[in-house]
């Protein structure tokens, strides 16, 4: 899979570099914000897999349209996308010495994933009559490669050795201000889907975007079943800008 991403990834710039003087081609960059969450799978889920929330991050990349008519174009991009999730409040964590095979606690916990992403985007365009203004939607495939994976934790709670706190695991409340790299706990490689709807307004030889949209992880992120059965996605609000070549 990472040889296929480069292979890829080579491509696609070479792409963009023979084709600079083409007049249906436009390169562009965007950035705006990623809002993630860990969906756990409807079977191999555990307490550790389960209850996640949203995060906030960021999400950026270059992209290029190459326009095969006014209404139709292919869009591929190299995207970093934030990912994970949170859980805040009573949750498990695993017990280093079991059984049982999970504690029980009172704290704060965010897992921070960041991809690198190659989606190639089927784009659909629409110009409002007498308007500079552009509706379009695109959807498609990507692969993606997992850059960094940190858990990080934070309070101080009592620890129990079942979900009722009727049996004390420690001794007082034990702190878990923690930032741990959990990246060889996950698979690097990832595929999935990816999907927006935006708003363009176009200039003479660019145009200035806004989109909103989302993607999902079709692999299970865990390289360990024990850990349970995880799904990356995230939804996605980004502002870009373009430049038409050749024009």
């Amino acid at each position: 899979m990472k040889k296929l991403f480069f292979y890829s990834t080579t491509f696609l710039l070479c792409l963009v570099v023979f084709n600079a003087r083409a007049q249906n081609v436009a390169l562009g960059i965007q950035g705006g914000i990623s809002i993630p969450n860990l969906t756990a799978g409807s079977s191999g889920s555990t307490p550790l897999s389960t209850g996640y929330s949203s995060r906030l991050g960021p999400d950026f990349g270059i992209n290029a349209e190459f326009r095969v008519s006014g209404l139709f174009s292919i869009q591929p991009q190299l995207e970093y996308s934030s990912q994970g999730g949170k859980k805040d409040g009573f949750q498990a964590l695993p017990n280093p010495q079991p059984p049982p095979t999970y504690l029980y606690a009172t704290y704060n916990s965010e897992a921070k994933m960041n991809y690198l992403m190659l989606p190639v985007l089927a784009k659909f365009g629409w110009d409002f009559k007498g308007s500079p203004l552009r509706f379009f939607v695109d959807a498609g495939p990507f692969v993606s490669l997992l850059m960094s994976a940190h858990q990080v934790t934070s309070g101080t709670s009592e620890i129990y050795a079942d979900p009722g706190k009727t049996e004390p695991a420690s001794p007082g409340p034990v702190p878990f201000d923690k930032t741990t790299d959990i990246k060889d706990q996950l698979h690097d490689a990832n595929y999935g889907i990816e999907g927006n709807i935006g708003l363009a307004y176009r200039f003479k030889k660019s145009y200035l975007y806004i989109e909103a949209g989302g993607n999902y992880g079709f692999v299970n992120i865990q390289k360990v079943a024990e850990d349970g059965n995880n799904h990356t996605g995230a939804a996605t609000v980004d502002i870009g800008y373009s430049i038409w070549l050749g024009k």
